[in-house]
C-alpha cells in the first residue's frame, strides 16, 4: 500500500477533534487494509513501530533529523534550524522544505508503507561506529522519495510525535466498526440521535470483546489481524502469552472506608497498600521475566526477585500481579517509593544496588496460572491459588496482608494498623471481581489519609536565569484526555524541585530526563515530547480559560518523579473534573 494513503488519513484526523469522525476515519481505511499489512498499519496509525510493550526505542533526536533534512534537501542545517524556531514543529518545516527541495538525492520513487515501516525499525537497531551517518541515510532515503505531506508524517513518526489524536478507545471502536459493523447495526451517522437499546447492547457485547483480546494481547495490530481474518472467533484464540506483559489493573480512590463498602460490597477485601512499584512477574519452565507496571522488562535489575518467585511459588507457568517494597537492610524498616526507584534503570552495580536497597515482594493477584487465564475468576478464587501456590518468607516473598470483613469499625481498625506501619493506605476489594487491565471501575478501591494527588506529563519548559542558568526550571504540566489521548496543559510548577543532589529529583536531573525529549524551543520556551510524569500535590484546582484543559492547578508543587509510569497513565481529563467537583 502507498504511503500517501496513510498519509491522507494523517490529515483527516489532524483535521478533527470529534471521536466518531476520528473512528470513522480509522474504520474506513482498516477494511480495505490487507490482512498481511494489518499489524504494522495499527502500530503506524498510533505513530509507533514497535508494540506497547515492547522496549525498543527509536532513538533519533531532533539534531539528527536536521542532518537527515539536509541531505535530503539541499537545505542548510542552519537554515533549516532557523525555520524549525519559527514554525516550531519539525514535521510542518520538513513539508514546507520538501515542497521547495534545491535537489534530489539518492533515489525517488513512490514511497509504500512498508518502505517507512522497515527504515524507522532499522533505525532502532543500528549500534557502533557509523550508525549516525547510517541512520541519518536512512531518513533522508525516506524524505527523498516524500511527497510534501509524506515528509511532514515521516519526521513525526521518527521523532514519536505524530500527535493526530488517535486514542486506544478510539482505535477499539474502529476495529468494531470496520469488521463488526453488520453484527453490531451500528454505523457512522453522525445526524443519528439515538440507538436502539438492543444494538447498543449487541455493539457492547462486541467492543469489549475487542477490548478484552486487547487486554490479554497489548497489540492492537494484533487485534485487527485476528477481527478481520476470522472475526469473533479470532478474537477468543488471543490468548495471554507468558513473556508478554499487559497492563495492570489499576484503582480509584475511595473517599473512607463507607465509601469503599459502598463502592465494592459487603464483605470486601482489605489489603495493605504498599509503597513500592508494581512488578509483573512471569514464569514457564525455569525462566523468570519481571516487568514493570510501564511494561519496561527489569528481569536484570531484580535478580534477587527473580530466585524468590523460582524458590517460593510453585508451578511451571504463570503470571503473578505484586508490589516489590524497599526496606532498610540494618534495621528492617520499610521505605518510601523513591528510595529505591533508582534501581528500575539501574544497568551497572547491580548485585550491590540489591544489597543496599533489598525488596520484598509482596504478591496480591494472580493473572493465569499453567496456561489457564484467571482474569476472569473471582478475585476470592485468585487469592486462595496464590495462598496454595505461595511458600511465605519474610524479607523476601511474601502474600499482601488481608482482612476480609462486614464491620466498618474492623475495616478502619485495619486501614490505622497500616498507616502506623507505614504503608500508604489499604486497598478493598470486591470478592467477586474479575481482572479488568487498565480499568478504574468497579472491582476496588484505594483509601489514603491525603488529599489525592495527580500524575501529569510534562510538555513544556523554560530555560532558567540567574543561579538555575543551564537548567529547566519552570515545567508546563498536562493531564489526559481518554477520548482523544491528547495530553491538555493545567499549570505549571516550579517548587517542590531540590537544587541539591540526593534530595529528590532536581532541576539538573530533570533537565538531562527532558533534553532528548525536547520538540521545539523559541526563546526560553521548549515544547517537549510527552514521557516524563510527575507526582503533583496542590492547594485547590479551579477553572480557567487560560489552559486548555479548562482547569488549573491552585500552588502545585513537585511530590516525587513517577518514573515507574508512563505518559498514558497519566491522570485524565474527567478524573480532573471529578476532583474539582468533589472539592465543592
Amino acid at each position: 500500500m502507498r504511503y500517501i494513503e496513510l498519509a491522507n488519513v494523517y490529515q483527516a484526523l489532524e483535521s478533527t477533534t470529534k471521536r466518531l469522525e476520528k473512528t470513522h476515519i480509522i474504520s474506513e481505511f482498516l477494511k480495505k487494509t490487507d490482512v498481511k499489512d494489518m499489524e504494522c498499519i495499527v502500530l503506524l496509525l498510533q505513530g509507533r513501530v514497535f508494540a506497547d510493550w515492547d522496549e525498543t526505542k527509536i532513538g533519533v533526536a531532533s539534531r539528527m533529523v536536521l542532518k537527515a533534512i539536509n541531505v535530503a534537501t539541499g537545505m542548510s542545517i542552519e537554515d533549516a534550524e532557523s525555520e524549525w524556531k519559527r514554525i516550531g514543529d519539525l514535521g510542518n518545516v520538513t513539508q514546507k522544505l520538501v515542497e521547495k527541495k534545491k535537489q534530489k538525492t539518492l533515489f525517488s520513487g513512490e514511497l509504500t508503507i512498508k518502505k517507512v515501516f522497515d527504515n524507522i525499525r532499522a533505525l532502532a537497531t543500528l549500534e557502533g561506529q557509523g550508525s549516525v551517518d547510517r541512520k541519518i541515510q536512512l531518513i533522508a532515503e525516506l524524505l527523498a522519495s516524500a511527497k510534501p505531506i509524506e515528509a511532514r508524517y515521516v519526521i513525526r513518526t521518527v521523532l514519536e510525535d505524530l500527535r493526530v489524536g488517535v486514542a486506544s478507545g478510539t482505535l477499539r471502536d474502529a476495529i468494531v466498526w470496520a469488521f463488526f459493523g453488520k453484527e453490531a447495526k451500528l454505523n457512522y451517522n453522525p445526524k443519528e440521535k439515538s440507538i436502539e437499546p438492543e444494538d447498543r447492547e449487541r455493539y457492547n457485547r462486541i467492543s469489549e470483546a475487542v477490548q478484552n483480546a486487547y487486554d490479554v494481547c497489548n497489540d492492537f495490530g494484533r487485534v485487527a489481524e485476528a477481527a478481520k481474518a476470522k472475526g469473533l472467533k479470532g478474537l477468543e484464540l488471543i490468548g495471554l502469552g507468558v513473556g508478554n506483559p499487559i497492563k495492570v489493573m489499576l484503582y480509584q480512590k475511595a473517599k473512607d472506608v463507607a465509601d469503599a463498602f459502598e463502592r465494592v460490597g459487603k464483605p470486601a477485601a482489605f489489603e495493605y497498600k504498599y509503597d513500592g512499584f508494581r512488578i509483573q512477574a512471569h514464569k514457564k519452565d525455569n525462566k523468570v521475566i519481571l516487568y514493570t507496571r510501564r511494561l519496561e522488562e527489569v528481569t536484570k535489575q531484580f535478580p534477587e526477585v527473580v530466585g524468590y518467585v523460582k524458590e517460593n511459588v510453585k508451578g511451571r507457568e504463570f503470571i503473578l500481579d505484586s508490589e516489590a517494597v524497599g526496606y532498610d537492610p540494618k534495621t528492617g524498616r520499610y521505605l518510601p517509593f523513591q528510595s529505591i526507584s533508582q534501581r528500575i534503570k539501574r544497568k551497572y552495580d547491580i548485585e550491590k544496588m540489591a544489597k543496599q536497597f533489598p525488596v520484598e515482594l509482596n504478591v496480591f493477584d494472580i493473572i493465569s496460572f499453567e496456561g489457564r487465564n484467571m482474569m476472569k475468576e473471582p478475585f476470592r478464587k485468585r487469592r486462595e491459588l496464590i495462598e496454595k501456590i505461595l511458600k511465605q518468607a519474610p524479607k523476601r516473598i511474601v502474600i499482601a496482608k488481608q482482612l476480609i470483613t462486614s464491620d466498618p469499625k474492623a475495616a478502619q481498625r485495619f486501614y490505622e494498623e497500616s498507616l502506623k506501619m507505614g504503608e500508604e493506605g489499604v486497598m478493598a476489594k470486591n470478592l467477586d471481581g474479575i481482572y479488568k487491565p487498565g480499568s478504574r471501575v468497579g472491582y476496588g478501591v484505594k483509601i489514603k489519609p491525603v488529599m489525592e494527588t495527580l500524575d501529569l506529563v510534562i510538555v513544556g519548559a523554560e530555560w532558567g536565569t540567574g543561579k538555575r542558568s543551564g537548567w529547566m526550571s519552570s515545567f508546563v504540566l498536562a493531564c489526559r484526555d481518554a477520548d482523544t489521548g491528547e495530553f491538555l496543559e493545567i499549570g505549571k510548577v516550579g517548587t517542590g524541585i531540590k537544587e541539591l543532589e540526593g534530595s529528590g529529583a532536581t532541576f539538573e536531573q530533570l533537565t538531562e530526563l527532558l533534553k532528548p525529549l525536547v520538540i521545539d524551543e523559541k526563546g526560553r520556551e521548549v515544547r517537549i515530547k510527552p514521557k516524563i510524569v510527575l507526582e503533583i500535590n496542590y492547594e485547590e484546582i479551579q477553572k480557567s480559560p487560560s489552559y486548555k484543559s479548562g482547569y488549573a492547578l491552585r500552588f502545585p508543587r513537585l511530590v516525587k518523579l513517577r518514573d515507574d509510569k508512563g505518559p498514558d497513565e497519566a491522570s485524565e481529563l474527567e478524573y480532573v473534573k471529578e476532583l474539582f467537583y468533589g472539592q465543592k
